[in-house]
């Protein structure tokens, strides 16, 4: 589990420490910079898989990425303390971005490890367009690499006629979900076939929000090599029906693929997703809080949201509020303390509605 995340340098997050916790609800007015704060993970995920300077690209280039640009800034920070196997020791991760023209570069990747008395450093490679972390054989680095192999960051959204999530996919692209869910019926079946029981979950989790669904229609086709396979449905009480993703509501769509993210039998160490509630009714959204508490024992959730009927499912502690105060985005946890007596008598989303807490554009 992550327990500390340092940015410095980034987007418009000037220099802030923000401790985590097995549970993170983002919060705050539109363009704040909560994006910014889950953007973070998919550059730590770029560094990681060697596509720094393609990500830079797509993201207009190193300007866009500096906080008020190069000419203010000329370097991103971005550390992250995992907790160690031991109750008091932390393995952390540090990359330092500078700037060359309109690229960045990477300046150093550092690990450190704190056995609760002492911190050892340890520098990987300094001064290199992309990173070689991964294939790191040290011992700090064994302890670090599966934690950042699983940064993602999910994004449901596309549900549109061209969504990736409605057309087919190859068969055998079934290991993992991916971020966007254009794999999600091959997933399924490859759930279906190995992890029967979860794949029921999913079914039955579906139908607790859709009554109307029976089960998936999982059937591959195309030659015997390259078989596809794309997302189908039978309705409840009627024989022999078959509808595929089209007639599925975006809402419905989307509860499908983040159901299967968080039911599947390995989740991920760390799922990272921006504002799930979208086109959700709120039996949908309570059902998704509630997956994300059952299964928060073995993986961390760091979530946007801007749903107040997504906020009153967790606690005042699971809440972290980003607001901008002198140019630059903050993050701060709710003063449990300060709030006791309000929250006596009131939700949360309540005192946030009464801006209590910040998190508002007034």
């Amino acid at each position: 589990m992550i327990t500390k995340l340092h940015i410095a340098g980034y987007k418009s997050i000037k220099d802030q420490t923000v401790d985590l916790s097995p549970i993170n609800i983002l919060i705050g007015s539109n363009g704040v910079g909560k994006s910014n704060f889950i953007s973070i993970f998919s550059l730590i995920r770029a560094i990681y898989q060697q596509e720094l300077q393609s990500y830079v690209l797509q993201k207009g280039g190193a300007n866009n990425l500096l906080y008020f640009g190069k000419k203010t800034t000329p370097s991103i920070q971005i550390s992250l303390d995992f907790e160690g196997l031991e109750a008091s020791s932390i393995n952390k991760f540090e990359v330092n971005l500078g700037v060359t023209k309109d690229d960045l570069y990477i300046h150093s990747v550092d690990t450190q490890f704190y056995n609760g008395i002492t911190w050892y450093p340890q520098n990987h490679e300094q001064n290199v367009r992309e990173s070689h972390f991964r294939y790191s054989k040290s011992r700090q680095a064994y302890y670090v690499n599966p934690q950042l192999q699983t940064f993602e960051v999910y994004h449901f959204h596309d549900t549109g006629d061209s969504s990736p999530i409605k057309s087919p996919c190859l068969l055998s692209d079934n290991n993992y979900l991916k971020k966007d869910g254009s794999n999600i019926a091959a997933f399924l079946w490859q759930l279906k076939e190995n992890h029967f029981k979860n794949y029921i979950r999913i079914v039955k989790t579906i139908q607790s929000i859709a009554p109307f669904f029976q089960d998936f229609i999982l059937n591959p086709f195309g030659n015997q090599d390259s078989p596809f396979i794309k997302l189908a449905w039978s309705e409840k009480g009627v024989m022999d029906s078959y509808f595929d993703a089209y007639s599925l509501s975006d809402g419905t769509l989307r509860f499908i693929c983040l159901v299967t993210l968080l039911l599947q039998p390995n989740p991920p160490a760390t799922i990272i997703i921006d504002e799930p509630e979208l086109g959700l009714h709120p039996v949908a959204i309570n059902k998704l809080a509630g997956l994300i508490h059952k299964i928060s024992d073995k993986t961390q959730f760091i979530i946007s949201t801007q749903s107040t009927d997504f906020v009153d499912n967790f606690e005042p502690q699971n809440i972290l509020v980003a607001d901008r105060v002198e140019k630059a985005t903050i993050f701060k946890h709710l003063d449990i303390n300060q709030l006791k007596d309000w929250l006596n008598e009131y939700s949360i989303s309540a005192i946030w509605r009464k801006n209590m807490i910040g998190g508002q554009p007034f």
